[in-house]
């Protein structure tokens, strides 16, 4: 299994690199959902809206990973009406999880590998399955993630480790 030593950052609040970078993972939160709705169904199988809060919480740290976690869901609905309001409180809630899960994966093992991406996209799908099921009170609707949306988790682990890898090295 290949795992690969690269450079992580924890950025602060305080630092403008932590803004600057946000805004490039929103805008690339924004570009994807919006190429993938191209495709019948693309959203709710492929799970763009979480990809580049992935890579950017697992690079740049949770703090910019919240950033982009809670602007992204908020900005795609408010200029494209998606996701819809009634679902933005899970997406919001699927979002923060994955940026916090992570953002602590990479500050503890220091590294980027594909079980350990797994473990992240499996950790925050299935707590947020847990708070979206009490959010919407349908277990049918909570685990509409693991029913369509497993060729997106795929490409959250497999592109997530690509891009971070060899995209962003440094």
């Amino acid at each position: 299994m290949e795992t690969t030593t690269l450079k992580l950052y924890s950025l602060s609040y305080r630092s403008a690199k932590t803004y600057l970078a946000a805004s490039l993972f929103i805008v690339g939160n924004v570009l994807l959902p919006q190429l993938c709705h191209l495709i019948p169904n693309g959203g709710m199988t492929l799970l763009p809206i979480y990809f580049f809060t992935l890579v950017g919480s697992y690079k740049y740290g949770w703090k910019a990973g919240l950033l982009i976690a809670i602007f992204s869901p908020l900005v795609n609905s408010a200029l494209f009406g998606m996701p819809m309001p009634a679902v933005l409180p899970a997406i919001l809630l699927k979002s923060v999880l994955l940026a916090g899960i992570a953002g602590i994966a990479a500050k503890r093992f220091q590294r980027i590998s594909l079980p350990i991406l797994a473990l992240v996209v499996l950790s925050y799908q299935l707590i947020g399955t847990l708070g979206e099921w009490f959010l919407s009170g349908s277990f049918f609707l909570a685990i509409q993630d693991f029913r369509i949306g497993i060729p997106g988790m795929l490409l959250q682990i497999i592109g997530g480790f690509l891009i971070i890898k060899h995209i962003l090295k440094e």
